[in-house]
């Protein structure tokens, strides 16, 4: 017995073979397998002979213009089909593992402006693998659909759905510099008829929709301040009060921050609630997404720290009113 000239029933398979053979098994066609793969017939009827070699047995029948699979074959297609799902699905796993951790998160230009973006980076220090996306929008986004994790909304308190994170408080602001104009004091709300009055022009609404509210609050329905600047956004007047140009409806506490820097102040101690508030609230796909969880609990973790911080003094205390709450028609 001569051990050298004995063949080696454990012949090598071709597993670069099988997602031919698994084409031409699926579609019993070396021509559709070959368009599928952009491969000839030729060249598809070539691997499957190569790798009917390499197992040792006929995996199709060759009938006039038709295959057949064998029992070999029918075994075969079962095991690579099965293979290849397998690598599927761990391939998405994998993709998973490395795919890069992201919440998006939708609010409104104003909170993302004033409020969001300043506390940004303590998330983002704590969190450095996650990417957070921002969507400023006035639009209120279905957390249904779409690929929202996060939602900051401001709404009346009395329908706020979620989680409160703070309500809303209204004063007028301006730059520190028009206290100082001797020409055009400011130290009574009845003294905001010398100065710009800066608003936001909403559609199929008063020009004055965001000051109506105070001023009937104040008594000063029939005050008509000098001048009139119009804008789209929010950040924009208040850039304009920063500015110097104007007296603007400051909200709290989205623009806390500006007072303590005495970017603006407070000419009277006039603040109203304003009825409105701003709620946290989690789409259903969010359950599955421990990062957006964490950045809900952040927005609240942060909003306490806000609340303990000491709150700016007015730069007038010679009007001195008791915080009151808007009418319902306050924005």
């Amino acid at each position: 017995m001569h051990a050298g000239n004995a063949k080696n029933p454990q012949r090598t398979l071709r597993l670069d073979l099988l997602h031919t053979f698994e084409a031409a098994a699926r579609r019993l066609s070396f021509t559709l397998a070959g368009e599928e793969l952009f491969l000839s017939q030729s060249a598809v009827s070539r691997q499957i002979q190569l790798l009917e070699e390499s197992v040792g047995v006929p995996l199709f029948e060759r009938r006039h213009r038709a295959l057949a699979l064998t029992e070999a074959g029918r075994i075969m297609q079962r095991a690579v089909q099965d293979s290849l799902e397998r690598l599927r699905d761990a391939a998405a796993r994998v993709r998973a593992a490395t795919a890069p951790r992201q919440v998006t998160v939708t609010c409104t230009p104003g909170f993302a402006s004033f409020w969001l973006i300043p506390r940004l980076p303590r998330f983002t220090a704590g969190h450095p693998q996650v990417d957070v996306r921002i969507s400023a929008t006035l639009d209120m986004v279905d957390l249904a659909r779409g690929s929202v994790d996060v939602a900051v909304r401001f709404v009346p308190c009395a329908s706020g759905e979620g989680s409160a994170l703070f309500e809303e408080e209204v004063q007028p602001m301006c730059a520190p510099g028009l206290l100082r104009d001797r020409r055009r004091p400011l130290r009574e709300p009845a003294d905001l008829e010398h100065h710009t009055l800066l608003t936001i022009e909403m559609r199929d609404a008063p020009l004055t929709v965001d000051w109506e509210p105070w001023l009937q609050l104040m008594g000063l329905e029939g005050v008509h301040m000098a001048h009139t600047m119009r804008f789209t956004q929010y950040s924009e007047a208040v850039a304009a009060a920063v500015a110097g140009q104007g007296v603007v409806i400051g909200r709290l506490p989205l623009l806390a921050d500006l007072l303590r820097r005495k970017d603006l102040v407070t000419p009277f101690r006039s603040g109203a609630a304003s009825r409105r508030g701003y709620f946290v609230a989690l789409a259903a796909e969010a359950a599955h997404n421990p990062d957006a969880q964490d950045f809900a609990r952040w927005l609240h973790a942060e909003a306490e720290l806000a609340r303990a911080a000491p709150a700016p003094a007015p730069a007038s205390r010679r009007s001195a009113r008791s915080r009151a709450p808007l009418p319902p028609s306050a924005r």
